[in-house]
């Protein structure tokens, strides 16, 4: 499978909770935020996986790698996991979510926490933070 982005993430991020450990089978997971207007898939056909609910997890059917997810409550948006980018190194986490279950041992260079998931309204504040930082 194959995607592409057409423009920069909004933020990038690290998720603690038990869902994303367990789906990874690390510590955390890591996704960028876009637009979805801004991502397609150009090869391939995902398949649901994962935590079934209303947020979709999406997998290669070949690898079974998860991909992306489209969140419940935010369908214009669209996660991607980070290290499926030919070249992820810029893409370290700006924030991190559910820390409430990060793994006592884990750290990250997210400039901001929330013990749980950001509330909605919190997300136009973060993507500006994160459109500016480097804009110094």
């Amino acid at each position: 499978m194959r995607f592409r982005v057409a423009e920069a993430p909004k933020v990038t991020m690290a998720c603690h909770c038990r869902g994303c450990q367990q789906m990874t089978g690390s510590a955390f997971s890591l996704s960028a935020l876009f637009a979805a207007g801004d991502f397609e898939v150009t090869a391939g056909e995902p398949v649901i996986g994962g935590l079934h609910g209303a947020t979709r997890h999406f997998f290669c059917p070949h690898c079974m790698s998860w991909m992306f997810t489209r969140p419940e409550g935010a369908e214009g948006f669209v996660n991607v996991r980070s290290a499926l980018f030919d070249d992820p190194a810029g893409l370290e986490p700006f924030m991190e979510t559910m820390t409430s279950a990060r793994l006592p041992w884990v750290t990250t260079p997210a400039v901001h926490s929330f013990e749980g998931f950001p509330q909605p309204a919190d997300f136009g504040r973060l993507m500006g933070a994160y459109a500016a930082r480097g804009a110094d």
